[in-house]
């Protein structure tokens, strides 16, 4: 695997929840929270679509119950959380056209993942699904993700408390991190452009915004009179949201993972129930990369796993560490195959992650900021690396 590098500048991207396209994910992954919450094994693949005063579902359903929900109702909630609550301004909770147009799943797709034995049942689809971790940030994450990820949450947090209260929802932040050696330098760039109010002054835009990123990175210790902050550097963001551009869901597949570090196998996450592995095995991925790290064997970790729709058991599964491994990466591949500690079969991954019954925490609320690093998850936790390093260290 090609390797970046030595002295080099990286660059990762994240979308606030009102970035058109995380509307719609968050649309899509809270149809399938109430979805789960009455039927356990609901299969869900839940497209919705956004543009000005307009919202649509598409996709396929089946779900015991499915018609005591309402999901208009669902995605109203959700565009109120978010905070889309001005008419005039093109997109707003209490008034946008909705187009229903989910059916129930084919029962072509059906047969190729129920089984006889639950055990065996099948992968809801083929592909190859990508996990990643370093040791790099406490969050076992790319720096630069982290630091965008954090400028948005900190100013997400002051629009909803009414402290900038000339926010409004939707927003993107970028941040390039100079790397020497494989170790973090300096930020030598930061991107962020947040949907105003019209009245609010370029002044006022610009301070605020800068004090925010100046708290939330101070700690990295990499912020210094040469980082270049470009806010708003169009000079006016007013029309935003899905009223300024369409929004669909998993268009954000990069802000989603890992800000572009490592691979992608392409498959989106929101609005699709744990038996497709484009999710499950893709937080599966992570759920091991993370264990390996954080068990020293490697500095860096990538997980490679391959599916074929229908069958339980992966086409092949590779293991790099961009060359900071302590161990070998093909005894470790070889490990992970044995099943000894893991098992990559759909319905294990589902039963060892606890996917199918949310305990403290929901899908919705994790499809925005990327869906790795936040604590209280099952994929973000690390209680197999001590039996990672009894068995390959």
């Amino acid at each position: 695997m090609s390797k970046l590098a030595t002295r080099h500048i990286y660059t990762s991207e994240s979308v606030s929840e009102g970035h058109p396209d995380k509307v719609a994910d968050a649309i899509s992954d809270s149809i399938l929270d109430a979805c789960l919450a009455l039927d356990p094994h609901a299969h869900v693949a839940c497209e919705t679509a956004c543009g000005k005063n307009l919202v649509v579902n598409l996709g396929e359903i089946t779900c015991k119950g499915f018609e005591t929900l309402d999901p208009k109702a669902i995605a109203q909630r959700v565009i109120q959380k978010i905070g889309y609550d001005r008419p005039e301004e093109g997109f707003c909770w209490q008034d946008f056209t909705y187009i229903n147009n989910l059916h129930a799943q084919s029962p072509d797709i059906n047969q190729g993942v129920e089984r006889e034995d639950p055990e065996e049942q099948g992968a809801g689809d083929q592909g190859m699904m990508f996990g990643y971790a370093t040791n790099e940030t406490p969050e076992r994450l790319p720096l630069p993700l982290v630091c965008a990820n954090r400028i948005l949450k900190r100013l997400a947090a002051l629009r909803h408390s009414g402290k900038l209260d000339w926010l409004r929802p939707d927003a993107k932040a970028q941040v390039s991190v100079l790397y020497d050696g494989g170790k973090p330098q300096a930020i030598t760039d930061i991107v962020c452009s947040h949907q105003t109010i019209e009245e609010v002054e370029t002044e006022t835009i610009h301070q605020a915004i800068g004090d925010v990123i100046h708290e939330v990175l101070a700690d990295t210790g990499l912020l210094s009179k040469d980082t270049a902050l470009h806010i708003n550097p169009t000079g006016r963001f007013v029309i935003g949201g899905p009223a300024g551009d369409s929004g669909i869901t998993g268009r954000k597949i990069i802000v989603d993972t890992y800000g572009g570090v490592g691979s992608h196998g392409g498959g989106a996450f929101s609005g699709k129930d744990p038996s497709k592995v484009d999710r499950s095995a893709a937080y599966y991925a992570r759920y091991i990369a993370r264990n390996i790290v954080a068990a020293g064997l490697a500095d860096k970790c990538e997980i490679q796993v391959a599916y074929a729709i229908g069958l339980a058991r992966p086409m092949s599964i590779n293991v790099s560490t961009y060359g900071t491994g302590k161990v070998d990466e093909a005894r470790i591949a070889d490990f992970l195959l044995s099943g000894e500690l893991f098992d990559f079969r759909p319905a294990a991954i589902i039963r060892d992650l606890g996917l199918l019954t949310p305990t403290g925490w929901n899908y919705a609320d994790n499809c925005v900021y990327g869906h790795f690093g936040r604590t209280g998850v099952p994929w973000e936790r690390e209680d197999r690396a001590e039996a990672l390093r009894e068995a390959l260290l």
